[in-house]
């Protein structure tokens, strides 16, 4: 979940810096918890590392599916 909200908030701040209209109420109601990729039965770690040049960039809506 954590790595859903760190990067639900980079989707939300980079919509917000392209222009787009992106409402507190809206934001609001979303959810980190979509599960489907996560292993409930595994072990985790919530220790961060400190990842050389942090997030990954956002997917381009735009650009052509691999």
């Amino acid at each position: 979940m954590l790595f859903n909200t760190r990067y639900m908030d980079a989707a939300v701040a980079q919509l917000r810096a392209d222009g787009f209209d992106v409402r507190d109420e809206d934001v609001a109601r979303l959810s980190p918890f979509v599960r489907q990729h996560i292993n409930m039965l595994g072990r985790y770690s919530f220790q961060l590392p400190d990842l050389p040049g942090g997030l990954r960039p956002l997917r381009d809506p735009d650009a052509a599916d691999e």
